[in-house]
């Protein structure tokens, strides 16, 4: 299952996501926001982070204006590895060498089109592992250490 959490700047990027992997039969979980009124994202970006944390959901996808605010405040959370992306290519190697368990988009930046593009690539590429696990180990080192 994919989390899924936008603020009021991706609230109209996160309905064509919705309808994207609802069309390719990707159960997903969506914790808002509901509308286009303003909200504090960083509360949607925990709710996301910890579902993910939990094995509640296997990734999670967060949307705001430019991708950063919800980058932000879902690494906070012990155990994230959130990544914005705004082409295929960052969306690839950061799942396949930083095993990012959060794609972060800027609905402001990129087009639905791309968007789609990139959620797809960020989707289907695997965690390589061997060099890149000890660095990921390193992470929770990094993270123990706050």
């Amino acid at each position: 299952m994919i989390a899924l959490g936008c603020d009021h700047g991706g609230y109209a990027l996160m309905q064509t996501v919705i309808a994207h992997l609802k069309e390719k039969n990707i159960d997903c979980k969506n914790f808002g926001t509901y509308s286009e009124d303003s909200c504090d994202y960083p509360v949607i970006a925990e709710s996301v982070s910890r579902s993910v944390v939990s094995g509640e959901c296997a990734l999670g996808i967060l949307i705001c204006g430019t991708g950063i605010g919800m980058s932000i405040a879902a690494n906070k959370i012990n155990g994230i590895r959130a990544a914005v992306c705004s082409d295929t290519y960052s969306a690839e190697m950061t799942r396949r060498h930083n095993d990012a368990n959060i794609l972060a988009l800027g609905a402001r930046v990129i087009g639905p089109g791309l968007a789609l593009r990139i959620i797809d690539t960020f989707l289907d590429t695997p965690f390589e592992g061997g060099r890149h696990a000890r660095r990921i180990s390193m992470f929770a080192d990094l993270e123990a250490r706050r």
